[in-house]
């Protein structure tokens, strides 16, 4: 294992925890990169597993909350009932990504030219959406109602294609079906815990026989550096969206697409 890895590794986990919360996708993102530096790894897991150190970043920053959650769960109803709407937001993804899970890695993640597609009209797609004129009728993620938490565990489905976005997807949905910014941005927030959580241990459990020593020693540089830069995106992001709204992501987004075919039609 070369130095050059493990500087791709670092690159690629840095990577991963800027982009996770915001709706630019984290995967595109890194399987893009990943494809122009040459970077390979094992089954794409590295491409997974670091998911877990963003995740770590919301448990860190939300630990107080998420504790008070906890308490509350035998005597707040409330507290109960948005428990049980992440869990039933999580179910969707849960399903199809068992289902699927051999075709998105072998097919989906290998498709860099669906993966500039899928951020350029995403993009276009989150531009149209934060310049609706949409009157929020949920403000506060406690209050989602379950049918609401379902849906957009159905509109995160989409994120099975890479460059869709999971935040990406279950904010456009919240929006769409009546959530403010912030709340939606939080409610994705919250959902990544499971569906993450989720990825991580099937895909670990799916690849266990094939991964090496140094393949954790990799995985293990990226989780770390998605941790730390995770810390930093979820510490802000709430306040940024509530200033700027997604624009500034969509605009990124059709960015890094135009940019990704550009590179794939000059170097491959």
């Amino acid at each position: 294992m070369d130095g050059q890895t493990f500087f791709d590794a670092l690159i690629l986990g840095i990577v991963e925890g800027l982009t996770e919360f915001i709706p630019v996708s984290s995967t595109g993102h890194i399987l893009l990169l990943g494809h122009f530096l040459g970077f390979e790894s094992t089954g794409k897991t590295f491409e997974v597993l670091i998911q877990l150190g963003a995740i770590l970043a919301i448990l860190t920053v939300y630990s107080a909350r998420l504790w008070k959650i906890a308490v509350a769960l035998p005597s707040d109803q409330n507290a109960r009932r948005f428990v049980f709407g992440i869990l039933l937001a999580f179910l969707p993804a849960a399903v199809i990504g068992v289902m699927a899970h051999k075709y998105i890695k072998e097919v989906l993640f290998e498709s860099p030219a669906l993966i500039c597609s899928t951020l350029l009209i995403g993009g276009i797609i989150l531009l149209w959406i934060d310049r609706l004129p949409l009157k929020p009728r949920y403000t506060n993620v406690m209050d989602y109602p379950l049918w609401l938490c379902f849906v957009i565990g159905v509109f995160q489905c989409l994120a099975m294609v890479p460059g869709v976005s999971r935040s990406g997807s279950t904010i456009a949905g919240s929006l769409l079906l009546g959530t403010d910014k912030r709340s939606a941005a939080e409610f994705s927030f919250f959902l990544a815990m499971p569906t993450m959580v989720g990825a991580f241990s099937y895909d670990l459990y799916k690849n266990r026989n094939v991964l090496s020593v140094d393949d954790a020693a990799i995985i293990t540089v990226g989780f770390i550096a998605s941790f730390i830069a995770g810390v930093f995106v979820v510490r802000g992001l709430l306040d940024f969206v509530s200033r700027h709204g997604f624009a500034p992501f969509a605009y990124w987004r059709i960015f890094v697409g135009l940019a990704g075919f550009a590179g794939l039609y000059l170097v491959g």
